[in-house]
């Protein structure tokens, strides 16, 4: 008895190590993430002053890069994870072959990926969005010297909205750090809504989007980005007017 109890404490697996190979890879995704940052501020630079649209597109190439990175980390930790997982419930008498249970689970997580898991990244979709909003604002004049007054009360009513959507639905005020909401699209000054947030919370009540006509009833902080591109067309349209 006394000798099988320490064949069993002899076979027992410590996953120490795992541990920290899954904290080190962690942090890998950090500079992942930093970098998809780092990369999408400086497209979001090269729409700003009009650079050629090719050096725009390069940086979104980039974009998918960091994306195909970040779910090759985030399938090697899963394949690590659920491969613990299973010797825990498993408990082998021998110790397996942990390299090759790991390898053979990210493999099977790799065979299901599709271009469609790329495009559904959090900062991917950011990148897409911020970029998209900056080519509105952004946009370069048009070299053609047709001063057709249809086309100017076109543009005119353009800049009427667009300086509309500067002023926080909250506030009335033009934004300084203007917050986007991923559920329903719509930008608010980061403080107010936040304030807001924090008194519904404490009331154990939901936040409905105080955009007139918006049906999103449920806020949450976790919800708000940045809204980068709208406070480089504020910034900018502040410029224009000194």
């Amino acid at each position: 008895m006394g000798n099988n109890s320490k064949m069993l404490r002899g076979t027992r697996i410590s996953f120490s190590s795992v541990n920290s190979s899954l904290s080190s890879l962690k942090s890998c995704q950090t500079y992942i993430n930093t970098g998809m940052d780092i990369a999408t501020h400086v497209a979001l630079d090269l729409v700003e002053n009009f650079n050629d649209e090719r050096d725009v597109r390069s940086m979104e190439n980039v974009m998918l890069e960091y994306a195909v990175l970040d779910r090759e980390l985030r399938h090697y930790m899963r394949a690590i994870e659920e491969t613990v997982d299973q010797i825990k419930q498993d408990k082998p008498e021998k110790i397996p072959d942990l390299k090759s249970l790991v390898k053979e689970k990210f493999i099977a997580l790799e065979n299901m990926n599709s271009d469609s898991d790329l495009e559904r990244n959090e900062k991917y979709m950011y990148f897409k969005d911020q970029l998209k909003d900056m080519k509105k604002q952004f946009r370069p004049q048009s070299d053609s010297n047709d001063s057709d007054d249809i086309e100017q009360i076109d543009e005119d009513i353009a800049v009427t909205q667009s300086q509309m959507n500067f002023i926080c639905p909250i506030t009335q005020m033009e934004m300084k750090k203007p917050v986007r909401n991923k559920v329903c699209g719509h930008s608010y000054e980061e403080d107010a809504i936040l304030k807001i947030i924090q008194n519904r919370k404490q009331q154990k009540k939901k936040v409905r989007c105080p955009k007139i006509g918006c049906s999103h009833d449920d806020v949450k902080g976790s919800d708000l980005v940045p809204d980068e591109a709208l406070k480089r067309a504020i910034d900018s349209q502040n410029k224009q007017s000194w």
